[in-house]
């Protein structure tokens, strides 16, 4: 059952990893003006909830399974994208607005939380896949 929920949180971890490496892609494209900030909000608007979701599911799998420590590491995680996913202002796109992505060094801040986002995800794949060998070895 153990080796089970690590294989899960793997998977999960490696769908993550793809999204952080995608925003950082797209947000890189737009800063070098390869696209129009209309196009580049909207392609990521569409995975930041297939991203939260992914979050979630790992932090809940975390929680259930009983392994705390990997539980409150995923938690801050987990509650920023909630809590940026709910406090986007009335009238806007989405997470990313192209009317003001260009404003305020929003561009900067984005590009910067994927990078975090992208190093978190892969300090989880290898405790992920630390715990998936020791589950799998103690089995």
């Amino acid at each position: 059952m153990e080796a089970a929920v690590f294989i899960l949180s793997l998977v999960d971890c490696c769908a993550l990893i793809f999204l952080s490496v995608y925003f950082i892609i797209t947000l890189s494209d737009l800063e070098c003006d390869y696209i129009n900030a209309r196009a580049c909000c909207s392609k990521l608007n569409k995975w930041v909830i297939p991203e939260l979701v992914g979050q979630g599911l790992s932090t809940v799998l975390m929680l259930v399974s009983v392994h705390w420590f990997i539980f409150l590491l995923n938690l801050p995680v987990a509650a920023w994208n909630i809590y940026r996913y709910i406090k986007v202002p009335m009238g806007n796109m989405g997470v990313f607005d192209p009317t003001e992505i260009h404003n305020r060094g929003q561009l900067k801040t984005h590009m910067k939380e994927a990078m975090i986002k992208l190093g978190f995800h892969l300090l989880c794949f290898f405790i992920y896949l630390y715990s998936m060998i020791l589950a799998l070895i103690n089995d």
